[in-house]
């Protein structure tokens, strides 16, 4: 293991803290340590990484504080016995699945005055005259969990004002009975969080993230719809039928 960390610590410039606490959080999350099981002391941990002891406290700390562990005085560190399952997002990407996880959100919406039209790949649709840019940050038991970057033509926003800039965007556009929709979209990549992310999600600069484009286009093929969203990676599970 303490090869293992010195490799990691040449390839990036992450703390060597976060580095051991993500591997036992890992640890905690596959069923090495079960729900009140002591996890190795501190003294056997800092033999394994082979790093100074402040950095393993540091990083049984973060885990103290994610409600992982528990300490206990003259005791040791316990998993705690109720391990909270922290990818609850589901991502099967199926439209109407998807549908059914956002469609309850309530955003908190981000003021913007930027008026930049999305940038479209050519195999994404033709752009429309304008659009409105809505930006927001999602939450769930009042945590965030996603940052959200929306593109909605001006004529398709117009016709759902209010609702546009009250709750979730997608679901609105496709109960809206004036839009014809002929395509729709998305596509995933694994990404790290920039500063932007971090700051909203509460989350560390360069922790890993799932980041989701979805592009709704109309029967004429013009993108009335765009969307970059920016998931925290710890809440993110694929699920995907392979039958």
């Amino acid at each position: 293991m303490e090869r293992l960390m010195q490799r990691a610590s040449q390839r990036g410039n992450v703390p060597l803290y976060l580095q051991v606490a993500s591997t036992l959080r890992r640890r905690i999350e596959t069923g090495y340590w079960q729900p009140g099981d002591k996890i190795s002391t501190i003294e056997e941990l800092e033999r394994e990484f082979g790093v100074a002891r402040i950095t393993i406290r540091q990083a049984v700390e973060i885990l103290n504080d994610e409600g992982l562990v528990r300490r206990q005085q003259g005791r040791g560190t316990f998993v705690s016995k109720k391990v909270k399952d922290n990818r609850w997002l589901t991502l099967d990407l199926n439209l109407s699945s998807w549908l059914d996880t956002i469609k309850d959100n309530v955003p908190k919406f981000l003021v913007t005055d930027d008026d930049t039209p999305p940038l479209l790949r050519t195999d994404e649709g033709r752009p429309a005259e304008t659009y409105i840019h809505l930006k927001s940050v999602q939450f769930r038991d009042r945590e965030p969990f996603g940052l959200v970057s929306v593109h909605v033509a001006r004529e398709v926003f117009d016709l759902a004002r209010d609702d546009f800039i009250k709750h979730t965007a997608l679901p609105i556009l496709q109960e809206l009975d004036e839009v014809s929709i002929g395509r729709v979209r998305q596509t995933m990549v694994i990404g790290i969080a920039d500063l932007e992310a971090a700051h909203h999600l509460k989350m560390a600069l360069n922790a890993p993230t799932a980041e989701a484009r979805c592009v709704v286009t109309d029967k004429d093929g013009i993108a009335i719809y765009v969307a970059d969203i920016i998931y925290r990676g710890d809440c993110i599970k694929f699920d995907i039928d392979m039958s």
